[in-house]
């Protein structure tokens, strides 16, 4: 299980792009990527095509790249912290439930988006 969610934002820990922040716009858990917004800008050379109005597309493009999901941590009050889990018993539609929720190794707060 991943730690780390689409839509979290994220600090870069280690490589080239160390330091920088952003969104996660998704996450290969079978690979153990992420993608960052606006980090491990890549150039991506894509064929030239042709468009239903008749538009051209295609040329050199920079997209995001895939990062491995031990180089970046998860940001919680503008730092980058570990996350852990802990189980609360929730009580739903008369039943009771256990629900595992996130938590930041700092402080031990639950981690909200």
């Amino acid at each position: 299980m991943a730690k780390i969610k689409k839509d979290d934002l994220v600090q870069v820990i280690a490589g080239r792009d160390k330091g920088m922040q952003g969104r996660v716009l998704s996450v290969d858990t079978k690979r153990d990527r992420v993608i960052v917004e606006g980090v491990q800008r890549v150039k991506k050379h894509v064929r030239v095509g042709q468009t239903s109005r008749g538009g051209t597309t295609g040329g050199i493009e920079t997209v995001e790249a895939p990062i491995h999901i031990s180089n970046v941590a998860l940001v919680h009050d503008g730092k980058p912290i570990r996350v852990g889990y802990r189980e609360v018993e929730v009580e739903r539609d008369g039943k009771k439930k256990i629900v595992r929720e996130r938590i930041g190794r700092r402080g031990g707060k639950e981690i909200e988006l």
